[in-house]
């Protein structure tokens, strides 16, 4: 059985298709690794820095909150 994704990695993904935006221009958009959004959203790092957080929200126009939520 596939292991489920942490609600994170699920938020930044609905948040960065809603943009229509690639993990690689998300990553540029955020001033962060492709490497760490890879990492988050495949759920490899479940628990990612709140500062990396804030530059994704920021990048996807959205609050920190909207990428912690359940």
């Amino acid at each position: 059985m596939a292991k489920e994704l942490p609600f994170i990695a699920k938020n930044i993904k609905r948040h960065r298709d809603r943009l229509g935006v690639s993990q690689d221009k998300l990553s540029k958009m955020a001033d962060v690794t492709l490497h760490t959004i890879a990492k988050i959203e495949t759920g490899s790092t479940p628990d990612p820095r709140i500062e990396t957080l804030r530059k994704i929200a920021d990048a996807l126009n959205v609050r920190v909150d909207d990428l912690i939520k359940r």
